[in-house]
């Protein structure tokens, strides 16, 4: 054993005294209660640092927390043993080292290599003729850098041998989510072989589905028996559905549902209601087939084209080429804001997203700018909290530090080698995206997925762990003027609802190539038909202004409310901008369904502006000559068995549902609002009580404080995870106590509290927004007997957080799709760094020399200052 007391600094330790076995075990003694061996379960982390992208290849090696089983990097390692005490690490390195040569020159003959026993996932070669691997692994006592080769059996208490053993043998925590992996984890359902199915004439159309017990558009299920198609469970993160697809179960006792939109060639999403798991059904083609949904047409898969999708091959090769810049000799960039992103299989669309997203200043400074407090008051598992994940991926791109062009002698040997291919890594964003898409059904799978959803995801995910008072995402919220105006009375509706991107219509009518594209389909078919070549792909070129034309029309309305008839009418809806983004994201809708159920995509390239002016689509309000609807709320819809309860019962407010509260606040409604929602619906979930938002939202005191007569005033704001909030605002002990271990002062503890309505995760961010707090305590004493303390530190109602101005933009970055679906094919970012176009094609980062900007699918354009 060595004593390094600067093990970061100084080599060597070669006269290091080695001590005996008692004297190991005695060093030990101390934190023998913090070693722990792995359970089932644990997640133990030896391939990546939980702050950095550090791993046991990194210089500086990894260190593996003998208690968490966290690891970290030598830059962050000291940081942990600071806030947690853990004194003992694994420290991991893996050495690489250029192969002996032999007399000729060339490399000896391999021989298995034993020194190699990390399960590492990492893109080493292992048997590579240039060069050898050799994996190091020993204990670091801290803080004074005591150093105990592994393995050490004979001199090692058996507890920690066991322990280490075990580390070393464990699996990577990713390792479920490989794709091969994957669908062997689901279970046929039992079900499947003998699923009646009613002979009840349901065809399914391609597309315009809605649920049929209520509104929602997304999360839908196909039930397999009879065909309904009903909305999905309530998520975590405000999105899904009412649970009608699962009420429809218990009513009927049908078992198998299959999600629409996740209808592919490879298969699809099945639940199963009566096993509660998701599912595999060997039968699907058939189940599909019964109510006319094709679902064996091929289509491309993450990086190309299925073997017998002979149709597709020519418009496909071409795109690919195009989008990816194939043929060109693309020149490697390095260096901050140059690093690229693995795909750790169909990835890709969080990559470019994440690309184009840490582009912005607003996110680096978000993220980065703060990243030593984000990192220093992180939960105890770093890899469980967004911020510090976001800053993790953020530092990693825009550093530098893992993008560095190779060395000279490096560049050399590879031209002499006459295989000079610039080596450009990347970074691993396995951990970031093993949180973002937790809990998220479609995320969290392996499958291709819409980059377009996965930007609003990430919007959701950032507003939902803002930090402090700013929240980044505020640069892409705009409102929009809905304008709906009744086809019987002749009367309008204005209504404002907040979006994050502006879906542009490809207006296919307006092509200025017609003649070419029925020219081109023409012999297209008949070298279908005479099993010919293909001819080579025209695309439609549609006008950029057509397609804005196309936005601003208006467009009709089955449903529409009209209070006028106090009866659901048909309408004319128009939509404008209310007030304009800093950022404006533009997703043109290229994909739809046809009539066999085969996903299509518009091969179209529309003349994207670099320079855009929205300015005239801005909302003008209530008209002259025009008249409002009358004010007149349509009727709450309870079932009926709940009627006599709500009628007959006034519900206490301590007695408040406050998981159907979250469940409205999380999707951006008042607290208050929601509060006063599940209340006057009488608990009866958060389906009924979000008809009760819509419909009084426009009121005045929409956001005011929950009143309830006989109870003497304003109810309370909020419930924390401890208990309902008294009205003198005195935090729970529980929490306080929970806040003041993370090193924090109890009046800094108390005050947060008190700001956020006593919201133990709200209340940490409030203190890492609120730097220049001083302890004054004569002020928290005061506030402490305060019975209205409430009432001083109840921030008033927050508004629309719109950043309004100008509407003309600059483009700046732009994600192309290349494939048939966004279910399959592959995404490329494009983006405007130091005056040139940049693309980034998962770890590949180069110099863009023809940016196919009419070919793309979301376009991010920045605000011009006026």
């Amino acid at each position: 054993m060595q004593r390094r007391g600067a093990l970061f600094s100084v080599p060597g330790g070669r006269g290091s005294r080695k001590m005996a076995a008692g004297d190991i075990g005695e060093l030990l003694v101390p934190h023998m209660p913090t070693i722990r061996v792995p359970r089932s379960g644990d997640r133990v982390y030896k391939n990546e640092c939980a702050f950095s992208y550090d791993s046991p290849n990194s210089e500086g090696g990894l260190y593996v927390c003998m208690n968490t089983f966290l690891a970290f990097g030598r830059e962050h390692v000291e940081r942990h043993f600071r806030k947690t005490g853990q004194s003992v690490y694994m420290h991991l390195k893996r050495h690489v080292r250029e192969k002996v040569r032999g007399a000729s020159g060339g490399a000896l003959p391999k021989r298995r290599n034993s020194k190699i026993f990390l399960d590492l996932d990492t893109d080493d070669d292992l048997n590579s003729d240039d060069y050898d691997y050799e994996d190091e692994a020993k204990l670091v006592i801290f803080p004074d850098h005591y150093e105990i080769a592994l393995p050490n059996i004979e001199e090692l208490p058996a507890l920690v041998t066991i322990a280490c053993d075990a580390v070393l043998s464990s699996k990577s925590p990713y390792r479920k989510q490989d794709p091969d992996t994957w669908e062997n984890e689901l279970p046929v359902s039992k079900y499947a072989n003998n699923l009646t199915q009613l002979d009840n004439g349901v065809r399914i159309p391609p597309s315009g589905w809605k649920c049929a017990r209520c509104d929602l558009r997304e999360n839908l299920w196909l039930n397999l028996t009879d065909g309904s198609i009903l909305c999905g469970k309530w998520f975590f993160d405000s999105s899904g559905g009412n649970g009608h697809a699962l009420e429809h179960y218990r009513d009927m006792g049908y078992p198998l549902a299959v999600k629409l939109g996740t209808i592919t060639p490879d298969g699809a999403d099945v639940y199963s209601f009566q096993e509660e798991e998701p599912v595999l059904d060997p039968h699907l083609a058939k189940h599909l087939a019964h109510f006319g949904i094709d679902m064996l047409h091929t289509c491309g898969t993450e990086n190309g084209l299925q073997d017998n999708d002979i149709n597709d091959i020519k418009p496909r090769v071409s795109e690919w080429e195009v989008i990816q810049e194939s043929g060109t000799k693309l020149k490697p960039m390095y260096g901050p804001g140059y690093t690229g992103l693995k795909n750790l299989g169909n990835s890709c669309y969080l990559s470019s997203v994440m690309q184009a997203i840490f582009s912005i200043p607003e996110f680096q400074r978000a993220y980065v700018g703060n990243l030593p407090r984000i990192f220093d008051y992180s939960p105890l598992d770093p890899t469980q909290d967004f911020n510090t994940q976001m800053t993790k991926l953020g530092h990693g791109l825009l550093s530098g530090q893992y993008s560095k062009p190779p060395v000279k002698s490096e560049l050399i040997e590879q031209v002499i080698k006459e295989d000079h291919k610039p080596q450009q890594n990347g970074i691993s964003p396995r951990m970031f995206k093993a949180f973002v898409s937790n809990s998220h059904p479609e995320f969290s799978s392996n499958r291709q997925q819409d980059a377009q959803e996965f930007f609003l995801h990430l919007v959701n995910l950032v507003e939902r762990h803002r930090i402090g008072s700013e929240n980044p995402s505020d640069v892409f919220r705009f409102l929009v003027e809905e304008r709906i105006q009744c086809c019987q009375t002749r009367k309008v509706r204005y209504t404002e609802r907040v979006d994050y991107l502006m879906q542009l219509p490809v207006a296919m009518e307006a092509a200025t190539n017609k003649d070419e594209l029925i020219a081109y389909e023409l012999t297209r078919r008949e070298a279908e038909t005479n099993r010919r070549p293909l001819p080579e792909l025209v695309r439609a070129k549609i006008p950029f202004s057509a397609c804005l034309q196309a936005y601003s029309e208006p467009e009709n309305v089955d449903d529409f409310w009209s209070s006028a008839l106090q009866a659901k009418s048909a309408g004319v809806k128009t939509s404008r901008f209310a007030s304009f983004p800093e950022y404006l994201v533009v997703q043109i809708k290229k994909f739809t369904f046809g009539l066999d159920w085969v996903p299509k995509k518009f091969d179209v390239s529309i003349d994207m502006p670099d320079l855009l002016d929205i300015n005239h689509l801005r909302a003008r309000g209530l008209q002259p000559g025009e008249e409002e609807l009358p004010d007149i709320s349509p009727p709450i819809v309870i079932p009926d068995d709940s009627k006599d309860r709500l009628m007959n019962q006034l519900i206490d407010p301590s007695d408040i549902d406050e998981s159907s509260v979250m469940q409205l606040a999380e999707m951006g409604f008042p607290l208050e609002a929601c509060r006063k929602a599940v209340y006057f619906t009488g608990n009866m979930g958060a389906e009924v009580a979000f008809n009760w938002i819509i419909i009084h939202m426009e009121e005045p005191d929409f956001a005011e404080p929950l009143t309830i007569p006989g109870y003497g005033g304003a109810a309370s704001a909020g419930a924390s995870a401890f208990g309902a909030t008294g009205l003198d605002n005195k935090p729970p002990e529980e929490i306080v106590a929970i806040i003041t271990s993370m090193g924090f002062q109890r009046n800094q503890a108390v005050q947060a509290l008190r700001a956020t309505n006593h919201n133990l995760e709200r209340a940490l961010d409030w203190i890492f927004g609120h730097p220049e707090f001083e302890e004054d305590s004569d002020f928290v004493i005061g506030m402490e007997n305060n019975a209205n303390a409430n009432i001083i530190s109840e921030a008033k109602p927050e508004g629309p957080r719109v950043k309004d101005g100008s509407g003309t933009y600059e483009l700046f970055a732009f994600i192309s799709h290349m494939g048939t679906s966004t279910m399959s094919g592959h995404y490329v970012c494009h983006i405007k760094k130091e005056g040139r176009w940049v693309i980034y094609n998962d770890h590949k980062v180069c110099a863009s020399e023809r940016p196919p900007k009419d070919l793309g699918y979301l376009y991010f354009y920045c605000r011009i200052p006026t």
